[in-house]
């Protein structure tokens, strides 16, 4: 078999900011690193977050990493793990100073201090007041933060494979995981990357509906390889749906537009937050703020001749501070709406965001699986960090400023975990040739429609390809309707509110979608860079995702932040303080308990959850 072959002690799937942390850790520890991304690392959707990452500096507002702690517990629904939870908020400060000396440019306050905003569901003394900790580079935090570490590890001699997609993970007879084969996108050239160590860092997977915040590369790829390798998803049906998308379109209005003293209103210009949240008003938890938006649109009070969404108010925040400290989300609204919140306000509405859930990992990013006596069992050399991942230190819902800071925490845990790793480990396990058979009969299904080595097949070809299908009974379908399908049973079946019925209904549809695959072909005719190939790829993988959503959903009968059952109202601590672990292989679900001790502080106990 005639495969490039390369070897390094680490290899790093995902060259966003849990990846590219990660993968500085290592580099200046002197690890042979590879980062491989399948777009160039600066265009990693890390670089698209706006509002800021969480710290308990105390620059503006008193604070401490304790309440920082219990907001994100509370916020979480009291479904995430208060061990990680204390783990990341005790080491958010040095982590932002960290950064800062990385180069980030935060930005400042009058006396020199790093700025802080305030964001939803953050207070002071465990409930109190307001707080303001997410600190900000303006609203383009993320695009700095990425760009820095991505500079470092050029600085740290970081070996990338820009434009190469990783199709699934390598493991010997006894389950280790040994790599990875990637995919040139340009060339079509596959590799084999072997590694003492992997770490998965893929982020999310908010393609699976049809409006949503996320770069088209988010797939859910790293994720699907997790799935085909036999490795469950954790609380997958906690999908986070952002409250404030650009109505109608998807793109991202920041929560640091409602810190800085925005607010939504109704068609009766009613500030309505204050009936559903009356202390926390506009800044109640993402969740919260999301089902007040569609009730009241719902009920007939959403604006527009449609009556299909809300507003956002900035304009009485001043043309001076909106240029200041909002100067991305006025060229967002500008550009895609031609509206200068400067003089009038912003259509809004719900749209889908990030993943909660995601392979699950302990605090130093190592992926865990149940074992069979009720505990787990690490999976030796395999890591996962950032979005795709799932701690669990975002639970049931995430705090806005929680993300960055999750993928900068977990990320550095688990770099400094395979520094260790790699001490005890100085030689690569022996890949057998089979085991990369499975990975390549995936690519070749899809090079199969290329019968002249490089170009689409012609219309006659796709005539006699269709008539072959036919005389089997079999209709076809493009990569592309099928994907647009996928989006819109999801975003119909799995939204905001979701009812026993609907979500049977979006099973049924996606499991469809999934055998109408094995009928699909490629329509692209323009595959200079085979990126037609790399979409049926990701279909793939969306499709995988899909169904670990939707099945964890229907499965869970109570309400608990993000997952909405009009048909179960109440959260159910009896019954549901727990995880869905979600296995490709019959699409079961296994459940696992919550881990409530945190690591040196008192539990935090469930109550009701009101802003």
């Amino acid at each position: 078999m005639n495969i490039i072959k390369r070897k390094f002690d680490t290899l790093v799937i995902g060259a966003g900011g849990a990846g590219l942390r990660a993968a500085l850790q290592l580099s200046q520890a002197d690890a042979k690193v590879a980062v491989v991304s399948k777009v160039f690392p600066t265009r990693s959707h890390t670089v698209a977050a706006q509002g800021g990452m969480n710290a308990a500096l105390g620059n503006v507002t008193p604070d401490n990493w304790h309440w920082h702690m219990y907001d994100t517990v509370k916020g979480s629904d009291y479904l995430g793990d208060q061990d990680a939870i204390e783990y990341m908020c005790r080491a958010a400060p040095n982590t932002v100073i960290e950064l800062e000396h990385f180069g980030v440019p935060f930005s400042r306050l009058e006396n020199g201090h790093i700025y802080q905003r305030p964001f939803g569901g953050q207070s002071q003394n465990f409930g109190g007041d307001q707080a303001a900790r997410t600190c900000a580079a303006a609203d383009r935090t993320g695009h700095a933060m990425l760009h820095s570490l991505y500079q470092q590890n050029i600085r740290a001699k970081t070996h990338f494979f820009d434009e190469f997609f990783a199709v699934d993970l390598l493991k010997n007879e006894v389950g280790d995981v040994l790599g990875a084969i990637a995919y040139d996108i340009e060339t079509s050239e596959k590799i084999i990357i072997e590694a003492k160590t992997t770490l998965i860092a893929t982020g999310g997977a908010g393609q699976l509906f049809r409006t949503n915040t996320n770069a088209s590369i988010n797939t859910g790829d790293g994720m699907a390889m997790a799935l085909r390798a036999g490795i469950p998803l954790q609380d997958m049906e906690f999908f986070q749906f952002h409250p404030t998308g650009v109505a109608g379109k998807g793109m991202l209005i920041t929560e640091g537009v409602r810190g800085e003293g925005g607010y939504l209103i109704n068609c009766d210009g009613e500030r309505f937050m204050e009936r559903y949240a009356p202390h926390a008003k506009d800044l109640a938890s993402r969740d919260v703020v999301s089902r007040a938006i569609a009730i009241e649109i719902r009920e007939g009070r959403g604006c527009g001749t449609k009556k299909d969404h809300v507003l956002l108010k900035l304009d009485h925040l001043g043309s001076d501070v909106i240029k200041k400290r909002l100067p991305g989300i006025r060229d967002t609204s500008l550009t895609f709406l031609g509206i200068d919140p400067i003089e009038e306000p912003i259509p809004v509405f719900p749209t889908a965001h990030y993943t909660m859930g995601g392979i699950p990992t302990n605090l130093y990013g190592e992926v865990v699986v149940p074992a069979g006596t009720g505990g787990e069992e690490v999976i030796p050399g395999l890591y996962a960090a950032g979005e795709c991942a799932c701690a669990s230190v975002h639970g049931a819902n995430r705090l806005g400023g929680n993300s960055l800071l999750d993928i900068v925490v977990f990320g550095r845990a688990a770099g400094n975990h395979i520094i260790d790793y790699l001490k005890t480990h100085h030689y690569h396990l022996i890949l057998p040739d089979d085991s990369i058979d499975e990975a390549l009969a995936r690519l070749e299904r899809w090079e199969k429609v290329d019968s002249k080595q490089g170009d689409a097949p012609d219309s006659q070809e796709l005539s006699e390809q269709s008539s072959d299908q036919a005389n089997n009974n079999h209709e076809t379908y493009t990569v592309s309707e099928l994907k647009a399908e996928l989006k819109q049973v999801m975003e119909e079946k799995c939204g905001v509110f979701r009812t026993e019925d609907v979500l049977a209904e979006g099973v049924q549809q996606v499991k469809e979608i999934k055998e109408k695959l094995s009928h699909a072909y490629i329509t692209d005719h323009s595959l200079v860079f085979n990126t037609a190939r790399v979409e049926a790829l990701e279909l793939e993988n969306l499709i995988e995702i899909g169904l670990a959503t939707v099945i964890s959903a229907l499965a869970r009968k109570e309400s608990r932040g993000a997952h909405s059952r009009i048909d179960y109202e109440k959260r159910d601590d009896e019954s549901w303080m727990k995880h869905s672990l979600y296995y490709m292989k019959n699409n079961s679900l296994f459940y696992k308990p919550v881990r409530t001790k945190a690591l040196t502080v008192e539990t935090f106990p469930p109550k009701e959850r009101v802003y």
